[in-house]
C-alpha cells in the first residue's frame, strides 16, 4: 500500500531521516518507538507530505505522492493525520469541525456531511457535545473529536503523532479504547507513541528507529522481548529499569513518587505490585535509610520481569554496615517484610557503596500488611 523507498529528510541543524526503506501493507497496526529525537513524528509528516522529503521517493497504491507537481489534498485524502495537540478550530462547534474537511476537500454536501459527522460522533462516544465548542472539552474528549474529524476524510491511512502525550493521565485511556477499536476495524494505522503497552497491544508490527532510519522492523514480540539488535536491546532494556540516585538531605520525594508510578504505568504493572513498590520506597528509602545517613548516597532500581511478573529491586547506600533488619523502626520493617518476597542485605567493598539490598516484590506473595500494621 506504502512503499517509502531511501527517504530522507533534512533540517538545517540535523538530519533525522538518512534512508528509511520499508513497506506498509493494508491493514498494518504499525508502532513507531524509538528515543526522542530520531525522527518519528518527521517520518509521519513526511508521508503526509506536511514534511517535503530531501530524497528518495514515497508511493501510495503505487502513485509517486513526491513526484514534482503532485496534487498534495490527494494525499491528505488518503492519508488522515492526528496531532498530539488536536488543532481544532475553536470558533467552530464540535460537528462543524468534523464537517467542514469533507465538505472543503470531497466536496460533500452539508446535509450528508452532518449526518456522518453525527455517526463519527456516536462512535467515538461524544454524540451529545456536538454543539459544544473546543474549548468546552476535556483533553481526552478533543482528541476523540480530532479522531473523529479524520475518519470523516474516510482515508485509507491513518498517521497518529503521540495522540495521548497532551493528555491528563486520567483521559488517556479513553482515547486508546477509540485507537484499539480502529485497529481491530482493519484500518491502516501508524502510531508515534511512548505507551509501550499500549503499542504492543494492538500493533502487528513495531518500527524501531534510531540512526536516521528503521533500525529493527519486527512483530511486537520480537522487538520487546527478542530484539536482534544492539541498540533496539538497549532500549527496551532502558524501558524496563527505573534507577533513582537519591543524593541530598533535599532530595525530591514526591517527584520521585511520580517517576515511580510513571515507570509502573508504562510497563503496566499489576496494582499489588505497583502497591507493594510503593511501599518499598517509603519504608525502607523513607523511613528506615533517609533519616540515618547524614549525606546520603542511595540509589534504587527496579526492573520488572514481565515473564516471572516479579519487581526486582535492588538498593545500594553508603554509609557503616546496616542492615534494616536492625532498624530502630520496627513498624516500617514490618511493613516492609510485608510487601516483599525476599530480602537480603550484603556487605560492599568496592565503590561509593557499601550496602547492597536485593529485593523481591511478587503479585501472589500473601498480602499480610494489614497485621503488619496492626
Amino acid at each position: 500500500m506504502i512503499q517509502i523507498e531511501h527517504l530522507k529528510k533534512e533540517f538545517e541543524d540535523n538530519t533525522p531521516l538518512r534512508d528509511v526503506t520499508v513497506e506498509i501493507h493494508e491493514g498494518d497496526v504499525i508502532s513507531v518507538i524509538g528515543p526522542s529525537g530520531v525522527g518519528k513524528s518527521t517520518l509521519l509528516r513526511c508521508i503526509n507530505l506536511l514534511e517535503r522529503p530531501t530524497g528518495g521517493r514515497i508511493l501510495v497504491d503505487g502513485e509517486e505522492i513526491t513526484a514534482r507537481g503532485y496534487d498534495v489534498t490527494k494525499v491528505h485524502r488518503k492519508v488522515g493525520m492526528v496531532f498530539q495537540s488536536f488543532n481544532l478550530f475553536g470558533h467552530m462547534t464540535v460537528v462543524e469541525n468534523i464537517m467542514r474537511p469533507p465538505m472543503d476537500l470531497l466536496g460533500r454536501d452539508r446535509k450528508s456531511a452532518y449526518r456522518r459527522a453525527m455517526e463519527l460522533l456516536q462512535r467515538v462516544g461524544l454524540a451529545d457535545k456536538a454543539m459544544n465548542y473546543p474549548d468546552q472539552l476535556s483533553g481526552g474528549q478533543k482528541q476523540r473529536v480530532a479522531i473523529a474529524r479524520t475518519l470523516a476524510m474516510d482515508p485509507a491511512v491513518i498517521l497518529l503523532d503521540e495522540p495521548t502525550s497532551a493528555l491528563d493521565p486520567t483521559m488517556v485511556g479513553e482515547v486508546q479504547a477509540v485507537i484499539r477499536d480502529l485497529a481491530q476495524s482493519g484500518k491502516t494505522m501508524m502510531i508515534v507513541t511512548h505507551e509501550m503497552q499500549f503499542a504492543r497491544a494492538i500493533c502487528n508490527r513495531v518500527f524501531y528507529m534510531d540512526q536516521g532510519g528503521v533500525y529493527e522492523d519486527g512483530t511486537p514480540e520480537q522487538i520487546f522481548e527478542h530484539p536482534q539488535k544492539e541498540r533496539t536491546r538497549q532500549f527496551i532494556r532502558r524501558l524496563k529499569v527505573l534507577r533513582l540516585d537519591i543524593d541530598s538531605k533535599t532530595y525530591d520525594f514526591p517527584g520521585a513518587g511520580t517517576q515511580i508510578e510513571q515507570y509502573c504505568a508504562k510497563n503496566t504493572l499489576p496494582s499489588r505490585i505497583r502497591n507493594r513498590l510503593a511501599l518499598v520506597f517509603e519504608e525502607l528509602i523513607q523511613q528506615i535509610l533517609f533519616p540515618r545517613l547524614s549525606e546520603p548516597r542511595i540509589q534504587l532500581t527496579v526492573e520488572y520481569a514481565e515473564a516471572d511478573n516479579l519487581a526486582h529491586v535492588t538498593v545500594r547506600y553508603n554509609g557503616p554496615a546496616f542492615d534494616p533488619a536492625e532498624s530502630e523502626d520496627p513498624l516500617s520493617y514490618r511493613v516492609l517484610t510485608s510487601a516483599v518476597s525476599e530480602l537480603t542485605h550484603e556487605t560492599e567493598t568496592e565503590g561509593a557503596y557499601t550496602n547492597l539490598l536485593r529485593l523481591c516484590i511478587s503479585e501472589n506473595k500473601e498480602d499480610t500488611l494489614s497485621r503488619a500494621k496492626g
